[in-house]
């Protein structure tokens, strides 16, 4: 036996490890969306056992995502629970399709700074919005209200005893996540956010705390596969903006989940393609299901790869304890305060902003810096989609503005020729502004016309640069000299 399965115990170790992380996170994200605990379990399962069996990233793991929580949140807001499958189905199959359309390499393309801009305007509306929910609030639907309603929101708190224990519990978990890294490493051998949780519990038990905690309601009783009514939805344009904004962010957050793990470890790597057919399949089930949807997750996956998983195997396993855990012990998810997985959620949208990485960014290379901050507060001002496609579309305007840099210089002595250099990029966008230079110079002088520091010369510049040659020399009293590239 363990020769077929030389690495059964590694894998086994590391599954436990991964199941313990994995179990508050799948509760605290799908109670943050706005749909029923159970919910995230199921998406942890398929994660863990549909997409865990599939080639592409052997030690990466899926299941529902805080990355993915405002966007579902809205989604459910919009168009309600019962459509959730469906958008998640239909996402599922576009993953399939761009996968077998080998697009998914293409992924490693889009602008980093878009993507962690992404990221920080996921994680500033995550934490704003799950400070509401800590404190046994409503939070304000757009994620500016969320910010800009905050003040008052702790002014409500402060007035409610209710409200005040509500947040101790969720400040609480925060404080034993952060100081669980400093306990004693037999002491961590149990997740922080696991223990936070156990601790939540045990504290609103012994003290009889008035905390709301975690509406059960089982999980067959949670499985709604989509009807017809959720496929008549379709009919509305409206809808498939949602379906393609889920489909193109899951994807983009696991390739590069992927990309991270891969330098974790020493294993194969991961088949880009693959992974992308391999998310796409488990989201199609996710949808059949009615779950959320799911993408890799760098959580889980990086405490894969530190608890000394080898192969594929113990991905499947945490699915499988997941599911153990889902169907034997239902009724402990109905002790678990609710502003418990808030405060986890809290410190999870804390480490999606990446502090270090704007710093960095701003001392050397500041137009990526400002498509990071903007792509995150159009996220926040807007909504997740169309922050991500603004992120996008200046990045595309940054790369365009940068690779038809162009420098020209005239130097005139007075007497001989009037000398003209052209260095870096001449394109069609910088036409305008050659041909007016060029057009200005007296008619009476002879020119000499350098373009050997051109990089790039594109046919729109090339034909405009000889047509004008062409013309000064028949105005002029000598032919313009041109150096070529």
């Amino acid at each position: 036996m363990l020769s077929k399965f030389p690495y059964l115990r590694q894998d086994f170790l590391a599954s436990i490890v991964v199941f313990l992380v994995a179990v508050p996170l799948c509760v605290g994200v799908a109670v943050a969306s706005g749909v029923p605990a159970e919910l995230g379990l199921v998406t942890g399962i398929v994660g863990g056992i549909v997409t865990g069996l599939m080639p592409g990233s052997s030690l990466q793991v899926s299941g529902p995502a805080a990355g993915l929580t405002v966007l579902v949140f809205e989604a459910v807001s919009e168009f309600g629970v019962a459509t959730l499958g469906m958008i998640v189905l239909m996402a599922g199959l576009l993953q399939l399709a761009m996968g077998f359309f080998g697009i998914g390499r293409w992924f490693r393309a889009i602008s980093l700074s878009v993507v962690e801009g992404m990221l920080c305007g996921i994680g500033l509306v995550i934490i704003a919005g799950q400070v509401y929910a800590a404190a046994g609030l409503k939070a304000p639907e757009s994620g500016l209200g969320k910010i800009v309603g905050l003040p008052g929101a702790f002014a409500d708190a402060l007035g409610s005893t209710e409200a005040l224990a509500s947040l101790a519990i969720g400040v609480g978990t925060v404080a034993v996540i952060v100081l669980w890294k400093k306990m004693p490493k037999a002491v961590r051998s149990v997740p922080g956010a696991l223990a936070a949780v156990i601790l939540a519990t045990v504290a609103v038990l012994a003290f009889n705390l008035p905390v709301a905690t975690v509406q059960v309601e089982g999980l067959l009783g949670v499985i709604q596969p989509p009807g017809s009514e959720a496929f008549g939805e379709l009919a509305g344009p409206a809808i498939w903006g949602t379906i393609v904004a889920f489909a193109l962010i899951a994807s983009a957050e696991s390739l590069f989940s992927a990309a991270a793990v891969d330098r974790l470890h020493d294993g194969p790597r991961t088949q880009y393609n693959k992974e992308m057919i391999a998310q796409g399949a488990g989201n199609t089930v996710c949808g059949l299901l009615g779950a959320l949807p799911m993408t890799a997750v760098i959580v889980r996956s990086s405490a894969n790869v530190n608890a000394g998983a080898k192969t594929k195997a113990s991905r499947v396993l945490h699915g499988v304890w997941l599911l153990l855990f889902a169907a034997a012990l239902p009724s402990a998810l109905a002790l678990i305060p609710v502003p418990a997985l808030a405060g986890i959620l809290v410190h999870a949208g804390w480490k999606l902003i990446p502090f270090r990485q704007i710093t960095g960014l701003w001392r050397s290379h500041k137009g990526e810096a400002l498509i990071l901050v903007i792509t995150a507060v159009s996220i926040v001002a807007v909504n997740m989609f169309e922050g991500v496609l603004i992120g996008l579309a200046l990045a595309v305007v940054k790369t365009a503005w940068e690779a038809s840099h162009l420098k020209m210089e005239v130097i005139d002595k007075g007497a001989g020729p009037i000398q003209v250099y052209l260095s870096g990029n001449a394109t069609f966008l910088r036409l305008p502004k050659i041909l007016d230079s060029l057009e200005s110079l007296p008619k009476d002088r002879p020119i000499e016309l350098d373009l050997s520091g051109l990089h790039h010369l594109d046919h729109a510049c090339r034909t405009a640069l000889e047509n004008w040659a062409e013309r000064h020399s028949t105005s002029g009293i000598d032919p313009v000299k041109v150096t070529a590239t």
